[in-house]
């Protein structure tokens, strides 16, 4: 495909903000769509994210607009949303979505209901376009300051690939390229649940042994899950798998394990939410994930340990001790 050079960011949340500043730095020109008309405002007169990436300057070269359609006009579009509005995003976006635009699916989550990988919706939303998926550990203020960054960009079509990778790469985010993109979109999907089941162990004061135990086993359900979808393990150990999981699993800023860290400390669920502007995703893919893994017939015991917390008021201290209670069987290898 032909050079990318104007990028369209849907989403102005905290990691839209931070993807567009990232494209911006590549040399891009960028518009970026913010679902509140505060939001867009403030980007464009005070070029800043006040809302959502407070003290981060912004490159007068980022447009702000509340108008979908105009991102239509760009060379390439990232989709940056919550998980759960891809759907009715992308279905509006699909009258005058050109069809030679690549998507790249920048949001982390698996669709309520319906059990969807994010892809896969927009597969069904956007029939034709070429799609890929960008995933890795990535801080959204660490991105925005433009500190070092590793992710994994993914697509099954090489030319995409190469296009957007030197659209969006800098010498602080560096994209690595794969062709797995479901494996990719796992990775981050599910790291989110696993990473409030780290912030309960932190939150419970049950020790950093735990903890590397929980990710472990973690890693190892994704990987599973990963294979009866098709996609390659393997792809659990790079950046978008290990690198994603043991960043959002061991850090207060992350907003899945420091909610974790609240419910492992007695704070009530909902109590939680209500303080919070930020989505932490894994609260809605807990649900969605032990769905899938029903549907394909796959063991995802702390997954779904998780989502009894989350989602079915299981008591913290009892899911635990089932959870230790479970057989002890071999260790299966990734990949």
């Amino acid at each position: 495909m032909s050079i990318i050079q104007k990028i369209g960011v849907i989403g102005a949340g905290a990691w839209g903000t931070a993807l567009a500043i990232t494209a911006r730095r590549a040399g891009r020109d960028v518009v970026i769509q913010a679902h509140e008309a505060d939001v867009a405002k403030t980007i464009n007169q005070a070029h800043e994210n006040s809302f959502f990436l407070p003290g981060v300057p912004l490159d007068k070269g980022i447009w702000a607009t509340t108008d979908l359609s105009k991102i239509a006009a760009c060379d390439a579009v990232f989709l940056a949303m919550p998980a759960q509005f891809l759907r009715a995003v992308t279905g509006e976006m699909a009258a005058f979505w050109r069809i030679e635009v690549p998507a790249v699916i920048c949001a982390k989550g698996i669709e309520q209901k319906t059990g969807s990988l994010l892809s896969e919706i927009a597969t069904q939303t956007l029939p034709g376009v070429n799609l890929a998926a960008l995933s890795g550990p990535t801080f959204a203020i660490e991105v925005a300051k433009g500190l070092p960054t590793a992710v994994t960009l993914a697509s099954k079509d090489v030319n995409t690939l190469v296009a957007l990778s030197k659209a969006i790469s800098t010498p602080t985010f560096r994209a690595y390229r794969s062709n797995d993109i479901i494996g990719v979109e796992l990775g981050g999907a599910i790291k989110n649940v696993l990473a409030i089941g780290c912030g309960i162990i932190e939150g419970r004061k049950l020790g950093d042994n735990a903890r590397a135990a929980f990710i472990t086993r973690g890693l190892a359900e994704i990987a599973r899950m990963a294979t009866a979808k098709g996609a390659d393990p393997g792809t659990m150990l790079g950046l978008s798998g290990l690198g994603d999981l043991s960043l959002t699993c061991n850090a207060m800023q992350s907003r899945n394990f420091s909610l974790g860290v609240a419910l492992g400390e007695g704070q009530v669920l909902g109590d939680i939410l209500a303080k919070r502007s930020s989505i932490a995703e894994g609260v809605f893919t807990a649900s969605s994930a032990v769905q899938l893994a029903k549907t394909l017939n796959v063991e995802m015991p702390l997954c779904s340990a998780m989502d009894s917390i989350l989602n079915k008021n299981g008591d913290i201290d009892k899911t635990i001790q089932n959870l230790l209670a479970r057989p002890v069987g071999d260790e299966e290898p990734l990949g």
